[in-house]
């Protein structure tokens, strides 16, 4: 019987070769060459950790322009990683098809530090409001898109909800988001699944992490988010989840309240040999597949799954 891993790497083995061959065809926005994608969260992380102040390849090319794609697109990335580390997969491959794409680290005890997105949440909504104001202002465009992994998947909610992002915004597509909170053991499978925290060490929920205590199901903020409707009218939002995700749990709880300008995805129902957890999910090809669809509805492509393994009897 195939391991859980041997499925895992030959699912994203194949899913990346064939995201490859479809880059491969399309040229980069800002240019004629196609950049390197990484679809291995463990490489891509360790390699962009210690430069959180470093767009990942293919991002802020503030030359870039794209009339097959208007809006420029915002990676955000999720609690304790940063622009670097979190988007060295996506980055790369959007720019390889034809989009422009954009990236910044938030709510980092300091701009230097690996370790971002630990601040109070309604803080980093601002920093992403400023953020996208200056996209906007230097390119030229009328809206953005947004993708966000984890918490960068629900902290722009609250920016598109009370900080005139409705406006702004065309799509939010999300990766395993914190839409509805998680439990205190997903905020420290978090901390450990990173190395930077022992599991029985509940320091990152207390006054290092706000935006930990802030994701907790039931918090305040959770609670004033979803209140009085869990999304904005002419924004489109595409939620992307996995049912190995240990860190939003349960894992429902990412999925938003069902709407005409709401897709909930469950990555296993497409392909069930994909068993990305919370942090590869924004490296699976599935998940990368299904963020270039979202993107760009009008001209669908097959979602990477194409595996048939032999039956083991």
């Amino acid at each position: 019987m195939p391991t859980r891993n041997t499925l895992r790497a030959t699912a994203a083995a194949l899913g990346a070769a064939l995201l490859a061959a479809t880059a491969s065809v399309t040229a980069h926005a800002g240019g004629s060459s196609t950049l390197p994608v990484d679809y291995s969260f463990a490489s891509g992380f360790v390699q962009g950790f210690f430069s959180p102040q470093t767009a990942p390849p293919g991002a802020n090319d503030w030359s870039c322009h794209s009339t097959a794609h208007p809006n420029p697109v915002v990676l955000v990335h999720g609690t304790l990683e940063n622009q670097n580390d979190n988007w060295r997969g996506a980055a790369p491959l959007l720019a390889n098809n034809g989009y422009c794409i954009y990236t910044f680290s938030y709510g980092g005890p300091a701009a230097a530090s690996p370790i971002q997105g630990t601040g109070a949440i309604e803080n980093s909504a601002a920093q992403l409001s400023s953020f996208v104001d200056t996209v906007l202002d230097r390119t030229g465009a009328a809206k953005v898109d947004l993708v966000g992994h984890s918490q960068g998947g629900m902290m722009p909610r609250y920016y598109i909800k009370n900080l005139g992002g409705a406006a702004k915004v065309g799509k939010l597509v999300a990766l395993a988001p914190s839409n509805h909170g998680t439990t205190l053991d997903g905020i420290t499978k978090l901390g450990a699944a990173l190395q930077i925290l022992e599991p029985a060490n509940q320091f990152v929920v207390g006054p290092a992490c706000a935006a930990c205590v802030e994701q907790e199901i039931g918090s305040p903020f959770i609670t004033a988010l979803n209140a009085g409707g869990e999304t904005a009218p002419g924004v489109q939002y595409t939620v992307i989840e996995s049912t190995n995700d240990e860190v939003v749990t349960p894992y429902q709880g990412a999925f938003l309240a069902a709407a005409p300008n709401v897709r909930n995805i469950l990555l296993e129902s497409q392909c069930p040999l994909d068993q990305s957890d919370h942090l590869e999910i924004a490296y699976s090809p599935v998940a990368l597949g299904d963020v270039l669809n979202a993107l760009d509805p009008a001209h669908p492509r097959p979602v990477p799954c194409q595996i048939v393994l032999p039956v083991v009897g």
